[in-house]
């Protein structure tokens, strides 16, 4: 049993505290290599607003007789009702409690728990060991309590006599199935037997009957030439590299290097993988999955154990002093350690689920550029990917390296559950093991199945969700319709999303993809919640390419007066247009009544918008240089797709006025900004009458929003993200990217600020937090005032 007696130690105490541990033969702790540290960029600490600052308490009581303060006053809202804090037009009451509290915020003292739980045969060298709990994270393709039971993960479905490979799966394989991940490759025999072949590259492709229309694969019929070493039929699994890249021999086009850590036409350059923070320099990244290094733990190894070099610990973890039991003699575990840090509030706990909902999901992928947001070349340097839902991958990134992330649940005020719902969405027809059959090709279905399943487990294994009924845990919801099709059990929690419908006038599915509809949903399982609560939910912005050309040019930047575009929309149309989506439904017919009206493009009949105008742009027609045509604009249209799109950032990015064309669905950040200091929103009913209103505005006016657009810009960046990978790229090779060296110059508040300050001012404001708040014995760090004014 542990001792009550604990030691405690201050930074300049260190050295003495290790000859002590020595003693209690925890000299691992403080040996080993110290390695680059890949900590978050931390949110910069807040200017004081307020002059001299109240110290923070230990209690909030609920009788305090002292007056609330009045911010109103304090900080008078403008005639737009905004209030600018670091930059940005908040809504008038978030901005005053911001610039009143959040700008003093405090650190306080946080104890951190570091475990040391032992694993079951150390997992069999096929898993990581959570140290928090003892319990194995499994490879792709084993399971059991210490991972020793090989899966057997097939690649095709079960065989038919007409289909002797079984029905079609993205994963379907004609040569050797690597059953730990259902993967296709050439297989024995072949000269390359570790080259990706899957899918139609193994099967025969039977020419079109007639000319326009798609090649066809059939699925029953294995192709045997790509086995072939005749140079003059079109081979792959024996092809050296050298006489394809000669042109001496043939290669088959439909087969190619899809598969992550992989890089060159034939795949015969091997490449860094793409893992959640690239294991945070304290593991091994396998096909996305960390191998973490010995006393390391986590989806990217962030997490310390007791085994772990005191050194190597990350910035958030780093304590002003240890607390060290005396008595190690605890079965199951090496020893417990306390790390006491300063953080500041909100603290956030990120679950450590199963990697079935994240890292699995990562290196079982069959297409390298799905689910996350970069890859690696063959000089191992970062390729961004221009994959709208690569925002989880960067916001998950973000959360597990920040400062406001603590590993003490009992401290925290949030609790973030990490399900990667674009990757499983994106996979559901990879292999047959993600037992898409039982949901009716309802993507949606599958997705909610997976929310559901990790809601079970945080309820069986944690104490959190059941204290506030969830109301306190986080889910971020990337997908084109966002958070519909949550499972009714999770509906109390803060959903982050791309989509802030919350039903008022769209309240069906609004996808045109069948296989994304929820309204096939049964309420048993979904409930009848909105998509969006505009009361707890929060809208954040979708990935965008980082861009040093777009950044080098001050696109944002560009003065009204080189604006010469008063509106432009350059995207899908819809049917009346060549290569147009053939939905009436897509885009809930917003673009298409818009071209109808402003159409500066010839449709199928030739004809033009009933009132296109030369400084109007409404056209379907791929712009060569689509960023400048926007910054060359005042307003820019911002409409749905199937769902979300990304107009919105593309539009702020550029430095253009977002005209808003969707009833009743929230964009980024909407509840929490004053979108009229720097947006327009137009009803669906007034799109006849948009650019007569658009005239209507007086140049003071449009200065007025084009010079906040500029101000906020960079909240719509995941430029803390970018800098972690930039701080990787650094310690790995010694030198910047142009991307890197363009995102280190910006300074101001990004996504993931916003969502901090988002999440700080409902810590104090929302109903139900504001009564925790006044019932907890907790140091805020915060004014007495900022307390009391959240009654």
């Amino acid at each position: 049993m542990f001792s009550n007696q604990k030691w405690k130690c201050t930074w300049s105490q260190i050295a003495t505290l290790a000859s002590v541990i020595v003693l209690v033969s925890l000299v691992h702790i403080f040996l080993g290599p110290v390695v680059p540290s890949f900590d978050s960029v931390s949110v910069r600490q807040a200017q004081s607003l307020c002059g001299p600052v109240n110290e923070s308490i230990t209690q909030v009581t609920k009788n305090s007789s002292e007056p609330a303060v009045d911010f109103d006053r304090r900080f008078p809202a403008d005639l737009h009702g905004a209030v600018v804090y670091r930059n940005a037009s908040w809504k008038s009451e978030i901005g005053q409690w911001l610039s009143s509290c959040d700008a003093v915020a405090k650190e306080v003292d946080i104890i951190e728990p570091i475990g040391g739980r032992k694993c079951l045969n150390e997992c069999s060298g096929q898993g990581v060991c959570n140290h928090e709990f003892g319990i194995c994270r499994c490879f792709h393709g084993f399971t059991g309590e210490d991972c020793s039971q090989k899966q057997q993960l097939e690649c095709n479905y079960e065989k038919t006599p007409e289909m002797p490979y079984g029905r079609w799966v993205v994963s379907i394989c004609s040569r050797h199935c690597d059953t730990t991940r259902a993967m296709c490759f050439c297989g024995e025999g072949t000269k390359y037997p570790n080259r990706p072949a899957p899918e139609s590259c193994g099967f025969q492709i039977n020419s079109p009957v007639n000319p326009g229309e798609p090649k066809m694969t059939d699925w029953s019929k294995p192709d045997l030439d790509i086995l072939t070493t005749n140079s003059s039929k079109q081979g792959w699994c024996n092809v050296d590299p050298e006489d394809a890249y000669a042109m001496k021999v043939k290669i088959k086009e439909e087969c190619d290097c899809k598969y992550d850590c992989l890089w060159g036409r034939f795949c015969e350059v091997p490449v860094q993988c793409t893992c959640v923070n690239q294991c945070s320099g304290h593991g091994k990244c396998r096909g996305g999955f960390c191998q973490c290094d010995k006393g390391w733990f986590g989806t990217d190894c962030s997490i310390p154990s007791t085994l772990s070099s005191f050194g190597e610990w990350p910035q958030w973890l780093r304590p002003a002093h240890l607390e060290v039991p005396s008595d190690k003699d605890v079965p199951g575990n090496l020893i417990n350690l306390s790390a006491v840090v300063k953080k500041k509030r909100p603290l956030i706990y990120v679950y450590d689920l199963p990697p079935d909902f994240n890292s699995l999901l990562i290196e079982g992928r069959h297409f390298k550029l799905e689910c996350v947001n970069r890859i690696y070349d063959d000089r191992n340097a970062t390729v961004w990917t221009d994959y709208l839902y690569g925002s989880q991958m960067a916001f998950y990134e973000s959360i597990l390296a920040t400062g406001h992330r603590t590993l003490n649940g009992e401290e925290a005020d949030f609790f973030f559950v990490p399900v990667l719902d674009s990757c499983i969405i994106n996979r559901a027809d990879d292999s047959p093991h993600l037992s898409m059959q039982n949901h009716t090709g309802l993507r949606s279905s599958l997705t909610l199945e997976f929310y559901k399943r990790a809601y079970e487990h945080i309820v069986e294994k944690y104490p959190y969700w059941n204290r506030s009924s969830g109301r306190d845990h986080i889910w971020f919801f990337s997908w084109d319709e966002g958070a519909c099709y949550a499972p009714k059990e999770i509906w109390n929690s803060m959903m982050l999303v791309h989509w802030g419908n919350t039903n008022s006038k769209h309240k069906n599915s609004t996808t045109a993809y069948w296989g994304d509809n929820w309204d096939e949903i049964s309420q048993e399982r979904r409930g009848d919640h909105p998509c969006f609560d505009p009361s707890k939910d929060l809208v954040v912005p979708a990935w965008k390419v980082p861009d040093p050309l777009s950044m080098r040019a001050n696109y944002w930047d560009r003065p009204r007066e080189k604006r010469k575009t008063l509106f432009y929309f350059n995207g899908n149309l819809g049917p009346a247009y060549e290569k147009g989506r053939p939905e009436d439904s897509y885009s809930m017919g917003i673009r298409q009544k818009l071209a109808e009206e402003f159409g500066s493009s010839p449709n199928k009949e030739g004809k033009l918008g009933k009132q296109h105008a030369d400084d109007v742009i409404v056209t379907p027609s791929r712009s060569d240089n689509y960023h400048n045509d926007i910054a060359s604009s005042i307003f820019c249209g911002v409409f749905p797709g199937d769902g979300w799109s990304g107009r919105m950032e593309d539009s702020i990015l550029q430095g253009c006025v977002p005209v808003i064309i969707q009833d009743g669905i929230y964009l980024p950040y909407e509840n929490m900004l004053n979108y009229e200091s720097f947006a327009v929103r137009v009803s669906e009913d007034d799109i006849p009458n948009l650019i007569n209103t658009l005239r209507g505005f007086n140049e003071t006016e449009i200065e007025f929003r084009l010079a906040n657009v500029k101000k906020l810009w960079q909240r719509f960046l995941f430029r803390d993200s970018v800098l972690l990978e930039a701080e990787r790229q650094k310690a790995s090779f010694g030198h910047e990217d142009d991307w890197a060296v363009q995102f280190s110059k910006l300074k101001h508040d990004d996504v993931f600020a916003t969502f901090i300050q988002t999440l700080h001012y409902k810590l104090h404001n929302d109903p139900w937090r504001r009564e925790q708040v006044v019932n907890r014995t907790k140091d805020y760090g915060l004014p007495q005032e900022c307390l009391q004014n959240t009654s």
